[in-house]
């Protein structure tokens, strides 16, 4: 880590990507801050932060990149049942920080959580400046699961998600998927990371370069990200 580029913490300026290393896969930088526009500006360079309490701040745009082409969503049986035996509703923006919170949660398998008390209070000032969404589930007026990330143009970085109820992060993905669909063209979805989960939902592997290309074309497209929404699935995912 003492080789990484040491970021100045009042103007940060970012190393281009492809100066990330490979072991581990991505990290890219050590230090800056976490005020809106050095977060904005990191995600329109491919860079996400990612630490935990015990680490400084870290800076990472891996190779490959986890992605989630909006119309290639992969929606199972199993699930569109799930989605027809329950009431289940979506909201947007209607609780962002109750989202971030639950994702902030330890998982069963995790003693310790990456989402910082530093880093909630990072993305709900960006939330507050209309670049930080959440995507909510609903059942009965209570809170059951949903996702929240960045918008950058028509691509959306996907940050974490949540699930108290059965399947309820995956409705959360799903929809997004949908939304992506219908108010960008060619628009992405950014899950970083792979991870089994996501790749049950159809999120692939792609080169960093070829990440950075789809950026480059979305970073300065508009995305009419709706006020409300109608909790569906189409009949042509499967």
């Amino acid at each position: 880590m003492s080789d990484l580029p040491l970021l100045d913490s009042e103007n940060p300026v970012f190393p281009h990507p492809d100066n990330a290393l490979e072991n581990p896969d991505g990290l890219l930088a050590v230090g800056g801050n976490l005020a809106p526009e050095t977060l904005i500006n990191a995600y329109r360079q491919g860079i996400f932060p990612w630490y935990e309490d015990d680490q400084p701040l870290l800076w990472w745009s891996p190779n490959p990149r986890a992605v989630l082409f909006p119309a290639t969503v992969i929606v199972s049986r199993s699930l569109r049942k799930t989605f027809r035996q329950k009431p289940w509703q979506v909201r947007l923006n209607t609780s962002f920080q109750d989202v971030i919170e639950h994702c902030a949660a330890p998982r069963k398998s995790q003693a310790d959580t990456w989402i910082t008390h530093e880093m909630k209070r990072a993305y709900l000032a960006l939330h507050h400046s209309g670049h930080a969404h959440s995507l909510e589930v609903w059942l009965e007026d209570k809170l059951v699961g949903g996702l929240y990330g960045i918008l950058v143009g028509s691509l959306f970085c996907g940050e974490s998600m949540f699930s108290l109820e059965r399947d309820a992060s995956k409705i959360a993905l799903v929809q997004l998927a949908l939304i992506m669909e219908k108010t960008t063209q060619n628009g992405l979805i950014d899950c970083q990371v792979h991870n089994e989960h996501l790749r049950s939902m159809g999120a692939v592997n792609i080169p960093r370069k070829e990440f950075l290309n789809h950026l480059i074309e979305l970073r300065d497209q508009t995305c009419l990200w709706p006020d409300q929404w109608q909790c569906n699935f189409p009949e042509k995912k499967v």
